[in-house]
């Protein structure tokens, strides 16, 4: 039989039950092994139940020492309850200098008393009880948050000024570098809005007509990681010109703002207008000779490209790629078997191969192909490399080497290549 004989507005705030005629302590923490919340319980006096009854203050700070007890009990371990009695008495019954005298010595749960108003100030300087004077009952846990995430900046050695802690609450990084930035002006204090505005207004005109184009050889969705780069790079260096006072953290998050933003404006852009914004379309389109093509993968899947359909030959190309491009798919072929000329994509190390027949086969001898290789370099260069074909057929890749019909002297090249 379990009744509750005392508890507080805030759940988490641990209840005092009466359990077959005992007075006991209950707190909820941890979770077992399916990720269920654990309940402990441990015995308690009518002399405790008065002052936790009372004291809110001294009720959280017993919270803040049992919990560690609570995380050593893992998933499924039991609760030391004799280390949790002995906390008890000098918790809640022994005078203020005493209990911070304990709080030197035993693991306490610090962002649980900041989360409910502890002073910060005084209690990092060991005053535990006299932080605990303004405790509220309702917990501010993105408080605590913020307290462990300055102090994770500390330990590297970074410390905000007020405009740098205001760029990161604008970019919602503050608590969370990973956290996708995004713009949130209302979490800004309206005293320092217009300066991070400037911060961000030099941002914007640096990268401006800069873009971050779609990688297909990583999916649908992936962009170009050297567009990234340059991006990032650009504004950065813009970002410390104008605003030499700034932290890193700062600098970092106005960045990845602006490139996060390009990233999703050319995720969300069709193949053909990305295309069109790389300066490729003209490639594929218009007065080139190509009428139909054949697209091929490294599992045998083919697909059909001809000149009358909606799509040019590069965005089915491309999309083709996103699809099918995974680790053990990395080898692309466009084919136009009216020329007898194709060209072969090589993902996994950078290249491609340029292919021309020379002489068809017979029956009685098999066809003779000329085969050149080059090394590419990025996205950018195989989008070059495609369009030209497109628009030209191999004749048109002349210009683009230099072509290695020797496949020692290529593999040379490429050794040289990926040492540097």
């Amino acid at each position: 039989m379990r009744d509750i004989v005392f508890t507080r507005r805030s759940g988490w705030i641990p209840n005092v039950i009466r359990e077959d005629g005992e007075l006991k302590l209950m707190l909820g923490a941890g979770a077992d092994a399916n990720h269920e919340p654990r309940t402990f319980t441990f015995p308690i006096s009518e002399a405790h139940l008065a002052v936790i009854r009372n004291d809110l203050a001294r009720h959280l700070m017993l919270w803040s020492a049992v919990l560690p007890l609570c995380d050593a009990a893992g998933t499924r371990g039991r609760l030391d309850e004799d280390a949790a009695v002995a906390l008890l008495d000098p918790v809640l019954l022994a005078a203020p200098a005493d209990v911070d005298a304990l709080f030197r010595r035993i693991r306490w749960d610090r962002s649980r008393l900041i989360a409910h108003g502890a002073d910060i100030g005084l209690l990092e300087r060991g005053q535990v009880c006299a932080a605990m004077r303004a405790a509220t009952e309702t917990p501010n846990g993105k408080r605590a948050q913020e307290y462990h995430a300055d102090r994770r900046r500390a330990e590297r050695g970074a410390v905000l000024g007020p405009l740098d802690a205001a760029i990161l609450r604008y970019t919602g990084q503050y608590l969370h570098g990973a956290t996708v930035p995004r713009r949130m002006p209302d979490a800004v204090d309206s005293a320092l809005r217009p300066e991070v505005m400037r911060v961000i207004a030099t941002a914007e005109q640096a990268c401006a007509g800069m873009r971050i184009g779609r990688d297909p050889r990583r999916g649908n969705r992936a962009t170009d990681k050297r567009d990234w780069e340059r991006m990032e790079t650009t504004v950065q260096a813009a970002v410390r010109r104008a605003h030499p006072e700034l932290v890193d953290d700062a600098v970092r998050t106005v960045s990845f703002l602006m490139c996060s933003e390009a990233a999703d404006r050319s995720r969300n852009t069709p193949m053909e207008d990305d295309e069109e914004a790389a300066g490729h379309r003209a490639d594929f389109r218009g007065s080139g000779r190509k009428t139909a093509l054949s697209f091929t993968d490294d599992k045998g899947v083919e697909k059909k490209w001809l000149r009358d359909g909606p799509r040019t030959a590069a965005a089915e190309f491309w999309e083709f790629v996103g699809d099918r491009s995974a680790g053990d798919n990395e080898v692309f072929t466009i084919e136009d078997e009216e020329m007898g000329e194709g060209i072969q994509l090589h993902f996994y190390a950078d290249s491609i191969a340029r292919i021309t027949t020379l002489r068809e086969g017979d029956g009685r001898s098999d066809p003779e192909y000329r085969v050149e290789y080059r090394l590419v370099d990025g996205i950018g260069g195989y989008r070059n490399l495609v369009g030209a074909f497109v628009r030209g057929g191999c004749a048109a890749l002349e210009q683009h080497g230099p072509w290695m019909s020797d496949v020692a002297e290529f593999e040379r090249a490429r050794r040289r290549h990926d040492a540097r």
